[in-house]
């Protein structure tokens, strides 16, 4: 889903939903709402996902739109990162979405506790990134991935609707089936960097 019509649907929706939030002419609202169902129904040309099916995942939210926050865990051990085995088959840095009442600390915390079983210390901000520039993108709406390294200080791996196992892996032993819209090798690679970098500066876009 990386081109332009993406793009372009995402910006439309977004000038579309500022404007019911803010607009008060209910002309005007009637022109927002039309704006939001053609941002829909070019993601729905695109990717053959019925138009209504897109309508409430992607156009359903209200007041200005911001990008989602998406936490990253780094855990390394003996020179190692922990990567979780995803249910369909493929590798990740343990990780999700930063619930509305937790930070980013404590959102990785909790992510790394629920994925691996494993109680992490967080140490150090590797990145913030916009994954447009980075990632592969399945969803319809902004994307910022937060980047932590982490200590491992106990617990042991238990299987969860999410993840099927856990691994440290080194350097040169990483998988190649990578859920790349949640972690490239190019990431893994940073915080590998970051972790050997006593003096490593914060990356952001």
């Amino acid at each position: 889903m990386n081109d332009k019509l993406l793009e372009w649907a995402v910006k439309i929706q977004s000038i579309a939903q500022a404007g019911l939030t803010y607009g008060r002419d209910v002309y005007d609202k009637e022109r927002y709402e039309e704006l939001r169902l053609i941002a829909a129904q070019m993601l729905s040309e695109r990717t053959e996902i019925p138009v209504a099916k897109i309508q409430n995942l992607f156009c359903n939210e209200e007041g200005y739109q911001t990008p989602k926050i998406d936490t990253r865990a780094a855990i390394f051990k003996d020179g190692k990162i922990l990567m979780v085995h995803e249910n369909n088959g493929t590798w990740s840095l343990p990780g999700g979405w930063c619930d509305v009442d937790q930070s980013v600390a404590s959102n990785v915390i909790k992510e790394a506790k629920e994925e691996t079983g494993l109680e992490v210390l967080p140490q150090k901000l590797i990145a913030v990134q916009d994954w447009r520039k980075h990632n592969v993108c399945n969803y319809a709406y902004g994307v910022i991935k937060i980047f932590v390294l982490c200590i491992e200080v106990s617990g042991t791996f238990v299987e969860n609707i999410e993840t099927t196992g856990v691994q440290y892996f080194g350097r040169e032993e990483l998988p190649g089936n990578l859920a790349v819209e949640k972690t490239t090798m190019e990431q893994v690679i940073m915080c590998f960097d970051a972790c050997a970098d006593r003096n490593w500066m914060t990356q952001f876009d």
